[in-house]
């Protein structure tokens, strides 16, 4: 049973599990990932934790937006290599002229173009030589559809910590309802006891009123965190886009395993992995990739293109006979005056690509502080569970022996209540410290860039 300082406890840990949710977690079923999250896959009457993460990013339209974004890119890249190869038109024209120029010879008439003009031909265009402009535009094409790839990378990353955060929110829930059950069970047992004693004249009516107070205070918290499970559910049902089913049950249960976390290497792991540098990357490339193909653009480029076919209106006098003929173009173009629009444009890819370097080192900053919170998290959590092993332990004893001395009439029936809430508090603290835990393990690994979608 709960008091005011009790309820006081547990109002911060509900607040913590609702912060915790604006914030991604991750899980990874590899070694020295808690046993909840081992299991892969869907079982009978409930979802594992792989089996969450992969029906959330199967269910997510955000991703097959960015999908087809990507395809959208890749498409881009073909078009931008289409230039290194010919370009082949065919072409047929028909056109009508009146009047016609016509002058009398020899008692004839003379026409000399047709009224009825046919033109069919087939063109080939080819450049030869435009120094390295179509190249530049390959590799920028290029650049970006690696960023689309990456920005899918971060949003299933993102969408997979917020799954695992939830599952295990689930989780928590539900061990707290157990730590909930058994104090109301034991303070009915408690009222059980005492209500013999006052059947059999050794009680009051009072303690037993008293400790009727204490289990109706337990079944209201109980009854808070069941309202926090059911909307945990909700926002799970969300995330796989089926807002009509208010229960998506899970399978597990929130366990403690530890692990030995050596901070130089997460700190190598993540500079090596996180997606973020990875797009820092991809910007600060292709705003040198941009800067070269600006410089480029205002090089000469040449061409050469030939023409084949037949049209009439050559010779006099059948000039309505369709005639084979052919056409040769060697082409050379040479950008001379553009009012400066190609320096500005230099200008202007300098910039971006200076800020593209600074957001690079701004990012690693980052992930490196991301590193050492989800380390320190981690330890502290870990020191909170030692403490909160060693406060139920202490609080179980102090139970047993205050049920003790109110059985041989030397306690109070106060001092049992309080007992009571104490070792409530303490197996709430517990498990808290083992919600914290598992969850710096997942934030972690979403720091150092690791995924756990199959």
């Amino acid at each position: 049973m709960f008091s005011s300082q009790s309820l006081k406890g547990f109002a911060g840990l509900s607040l913590f599990g609702g912060l915790v949710l604006a914030q991604p977690a991750l899980a990874q079923n590899q070694p020295g990932v808690p046993a909840a999250s081992q299991a892969i896959g869907l079982a009978s009457d409930s979802l594992t934790l792989g089996a969450t993460v992969q029906a959330v990013l199967d269910a997510n339209p955000g991703i097959t937006n960015l999908t087809e974004l990507s395809n959208a890119a890749t498409s881009r890249l073909s078009q931008t290599r289409a230039g290194f190869l010919p370009q082949i038109t065919g072409t047929a024209t028909y056109t009508r002229i009146d009047p016609v120029v016509k002058l009398p010879f020899n008692g004839e008439t003379l026409q000399f173009a047709p009224n009825n003009n046919y033109d069919f031909h087939v063109t080939a265009q080819y450049l030869l030589l435009d120094f390295g402009k179509n190249d530049a535009t390959v590799k920028v094409a290029e650049s970006q559809v690696q960023t689309a790839q990456d920005n899918i990378t971060v949003a299933r990353r993102d969408l997979s910590f917020s799954a695992a955060q939830l599952y295990y929110n689930i989780l928590f829930m539900r061990e707290s309802i157990r730590v909930q059950d058994q104090q109301i069970a034991s303070l009915k047992a408690h009222r059980n006891e005492m209500q013999k004693r006052v059947e059999g004249g050794v009680s009051t009516k009072f303690d037993v009123t008293t400790t009727d107070v204490r289990i109706t205070q337990a079944e209201n918290t109980k009854l808070d965190l069941q309202n926090q499970l059911r909307n945990q559910q909700v926002q799970l049902a969300r995330l796989l886009h089926k807002p009509e089913q208010a229960d998506i049950p899970v399978k597990g249960r929130l366990t403690y395993e530890p692990q030995q976390v050596d901070m130089q290497a997460e700190l190598t792991k993540a500079s090596n992995n996180r997606p973020e540098v990875k797009l820092a990357r991809d910007a600060e490339n292709t705003a040198v990739l941009q800067s070269r193909l600006i410089e480029k653009s205002n090089l000469p480029s040449l061409g050469a293109g030939v023409q084949a076919g037949g049209k009439n209106g050559y010779i006099l006098p059948d000039i309505n006979r369709i005639r084979f003929n052919t056409v040769g173009v060697l082409q050379l173009s040479v950008p001379i005056y553009d009012g400066g629009r190609n320096k500005k444009q230099r200008v202007e890819a300098a910039a971006n690509s200076r800020a593209a370097v600074a957001r690079t080192a701004d990012t690693q900053e980052q992930i490196r502080a991301d590193v050492r919170q989800a380390v320190n998290n981690m330890e502290f959590s870990q020191a909170r569970y030692n403490n909160a092993e060693q406060q139920v332990a202490q609080a179980s004893d102090a139970l047993t022996r205050a049920q003790g001395r109110y059985r041989y009439g030397v306690g109070q029936n106060l001092d049992v209540l309080d007992a009571e809430t104490q070792l409530a508090q303490a197996r709430l603290a517990r498990a808290q410290a083992m919600y914290n835990y598992t969850l710096g393990q997942y934030q972690l690994k979403r720091a150092t860039g690791e995924q756990i979608w199959q």
